[in-house]
């Protein structure tokens, strides 16, 4: 499951990647013909997208690498260390360009010239960038139906950094879009280079919004973020199941790479259960867990007994 989940996260970013590298060439040229500070903003945001998806790139290879004696639980971690980097490179790029020259604009103002190849280019790139974001969101209503969970949910608390990096940067793509030709238009009728600077602020702010956004969640997973509430919910019903089992002392979770969970388990075995019964009631444990959560990767029990007075 999480091979397959990283094919899919990696064929993502690819679609993303090569949207948006045409859409930032075409930006830019518009940009220079008509001397919006907006569709130079929007350049800078595609120009600042291809980058991320190139570090995406490298967060969904490194993030598959096997496990070795010094990394034993693997290389999943690479992952959320890469998306954090393409995050900031969001931050620093595209919103500082974006916001910084959309004030120049407004203090210094700038004449619009031809604004016709801007409104084209616009055009294009929102259809490029809305069949991203269709396959994006394909793939998290893929995931969601498999943990039956709504897409919605799913991206708030999914480990794939690269399928919610390429969601919610595609997302935003559609939003500036809209904002930048609504700059142009607003220009264009007053005369004022006052909305296209705005325009071009907007867009810088809504690139903030996205990166902290991503920053955050990243590193959340980074420092090790516990399993979604429903799974760990699940796990503790599958552990109580087990005839053997007579109580789950302390149950612990953690993200250890896109979609891969490691399970730690103080478990208070029945009294009459043997040595021998315990070793197998582990074994048992550790393939249903395994059956029912595709996820989980690594499992812990400890046979600690409940302490009472």
């Amino acid at each position: 499951m999480e091979q397959r989940e990283s094919g899919e996260s990696l064929r993502t970013v690819l679609v993303a990647g090569a949207a948006n590298l045409t859409i930032a060439l075409a930006k830019l040229v518009a940009g220079l013909i008509g001397g919006s500070a907006a569709m130079l903003s929007e350049a800078a945001h595609s120009a600042a997208d291809t980058v991320t998806e190139l570090l995406l790139l490298v967060a969904v290879r490194g993030a598959e690498r096997p496990a070795d004696r010094r990394h034993p639980f693997g290389h999943g971690k690479a992952g959320f260390v890469w998306a954090i980097t393409a995050a900031v490179a969001t931050l620093v790029g595209g919103a500082g360009f974006s916001i910084t020259h959309g004030l120049h604009e407004i203090s210094h103002g700038e004449e619009l010239s031809n604004l016709l190849p801007s409104y084209i280019v616009l055009a294009v790139a929102f259809g490029m960038e809305a069949v991203s974001f269709a396959k994006a969101y394909s793939q998290l209503r893929d995931q969601a139906a498999r943990y039956r969970v709504h897409p919605v949910r799913l991206v708030r608390m999914t480990s794939d950094t690269a399928l919610k990096a390429v969601l919610f940067e595609d997302a935003a793509a559609l939003v500036g879009l809209v904002i930048a030709a609504a700059g142009l238009a607003g220009s264009q009728m007053t005369g004022s280079a006052l909305w296209d600077g705005a325009a071009s602020i907007a867009i810088g702010l809504l690139l903030v919004v996205v990166a902290v956004s991503l920053i955050q969640s990243n590193l959340s997973l980074l420092i090790g973020q516990a399993a979604p509430p429903r799974i760990e919910t699940g796990i503790r019903a599958v552990l109580l199941s087990q005839p053997e089992v007579d109580d789950v002392v302390e149950l612990l979770t953690m993200m250890i790479g896109p979609g891969s969970i490691l399970v730690a388990a103080k478990i208070d075995f029945r009294d009459e259960a043997s040595a021998a019964g315990v070793e197998i009631a582990c074994d048992e444990v550790d393939q249903r867990l395994r059956e029912r959560f595709p996820g989980v990767s690594q499992v812990f029990l400890d046979p600690t007994p409940t302490r009472r007075r």
